[in-house]
């Protein structure tokens, strides 16, 4: 993600480069981040200082791991600086820490950044309210073998969308994969289902099974420049707004 947001950024005319980030210790810390993208020379070094840059950058874009992200959001922070997060993987404590320190700067925050996918969720709702109890649903996801956290943040989104359209606590009706002699599918209940395999970029389909008749809603990425382009607009957009903690429907305007 970092290196094809590196790329798109210096093909496009209202973004700079001003920073590109690493963990201590990666091999490309002091490499052109332009050279480590594949797009060729940025006179953009990069670096594991996140405090030096901060001061210098209108926005931040991190696609990395929640501790990382937490850590990166402070220094943010700190600096009264915007911020676009997209990962995934946070654990409830994680989440508290994020919505608490986000919201005293401009920050969005989501576990998908595609344009697509957010238009889905909204319609998402919709449907489940329109069809009501008489119809299961099951929401399965599948992801290339690197992936470390399961489901995926967009699967657990888009169940958490479906159970609050439906009035109900996603807590108390996710079945996370079934096994064994489990009795008939429990009422209300939302199925959700992971595949990893090869390099899929993002594959997520949510089925509506009632009396008579299958509802399938898929959306699949193609390229992770779907994301990557969706958080170049997220970051286009948060940098003119006042603190706060936004998401993707906030930045379409589908609120």
């Amino acid at each position: 993600m970092g290196a094809r947001l590196v790329s798109l950024v210096k093909e496009s005319s209202d973004f700079q480069l001003v920073g590109a980030l690493e963990r201590k210790g990666h091999p490309a810390v002091g490499s052109d981040a332009g050279d480590v993208a594949g797009c060729g020379r940025t006179g953009v070094v990069v670096t594991d200082n996140l405090a030096a840059l901060a001061e210098h950058a209108e926005v931040l874009i991190d696609f990395t791991s929640p501790e990382a992200t937490l850590a990166n959001l402070r220094v943010m922070a700190a600096n009264r600086k915007a911020m676009v997060i997209g990962t995934t993987g946070l654990s409830a404590g994680q989440l508290t820490e994020l919505k608490g320190t986000a919201k005293s700067i401009p920050c969005v925050f989501s576990p998908n950044m595609s344009v697509g996918v957010n238009v889905v969720l909204k319609v998402l709702a919709e449907m489940a309210r329109a069809l009501g109890e008489d119809y299961d649903i099951e929401v399965t996801e599948a992801h290339h073998r690197l992936k470390k956290d399961a489901p995926s943040g967009t699967a657990l989104k888009i169940a958490q969308v479906l159970a609050d359209a439906t009035g109900r606590d996603l807590d108390q009706v996710a079945a996370y994969g079934r096994k064994g002699m489990i009795g008939e599918r429990k009422r209300g209940e939302i199925g959700i289902q992971v595949i990893r395999a090869g390099d899929i970029v993002g594959d997520h389909t949510v089925l509506f099974g009632g009396p008579g008749e299958r509802i399938e809603v898929t959306h699949r990425a193609q390229s992770r420049d779907t994301f990557a382009r969706g958080a170049l607009r997220a970051a286009r957009w948060v940098v003119t707004r006042p603190p706060g903690l936004y998401d993707m429907h906030d930045v379409l305007g589908l609120k």
